[in-house]
Formats: structure tokens, sequence, C-alpha cells
């Protein structure tokens, strides 16, 4: 699964900074927050199975543990300054502000 073909809703993006204790982040209910434990707990199998059941929170958890930039990502869907990509098609980065690759900012410039 590729985190970049899943959309992650801004709640989702809350409560895993609140999961990881970050500025941003929302608490979720009792249930969401032992499936998030779950998840991150999980072997291969009984997270694949996790993952299609909850895909969004599985790709949330994925960037935030994973991601270099994961933390960052989720911060910009909470606060609906998402998409992360460029609408010249890079989803790489980085990106300014107001969404546009390094590339096609320093050609606005």
């Amino acid at each position: 699964m590729s985190t970049e073909d899943t959309t992650i809703p801004p709640e989702t993006a809350r409560h895993v900074l609140w999961r990881y204790d970050r500025t941003g982040g929302a608490q979720p209910g009792t249930f969401t927050v032992h499936l998030m434990a779950a998840i991150e707990s999980a072997d291969v199998r009984n997270r694949a199975i996790l993952r299609d059941a909850y895909p969004a929170l599985t790709a949330a958890l994925h960037l935030a543990r994973y991601d270099e930039e994961g933390l960052t990502k989720l911060r910009r869907i909470a606060t609906g300054k998402a998409p992360l990509g460029c609408k010249c098609g890079d989803s790489a980065g980085p990106f300014t502000f107001d969404g546009r690759c390094e590339n096609c900012a320093e050609a606005v410039a």
C-alpha cells in the first residue's frame, strides 16, 4: 500500500498527531486510541487486514512513523493546507506554503 493513493481526512491526521504528541493533534475516542495501538503493534498479516478495514488511519500512522516529512504532511492535512502535491504532478516535494513544488515556485519567482 502506498500512502499516496489513500486520502487522509483532517480528523484522522489530527488523531495521529495526537498519538505522536504533536501540535495540532486532537484526542480521538477510546476505540480509535486502541485501534491505533493495534495497527502499530500488529504483525504483517494482521496489519494488512487492518489496512483493508481502516486505510486512512493506517496510511496516516505509516506517514507519522516512516516518512521523514510525515508529521509535516499530517499537519498540512489537519489544517487544511493540503494537497500534498503540485499541479505539475510532483508529489515528492518539498512544497511551498501555497502547494507548489520547489521547481514551480522557482519558475514563478
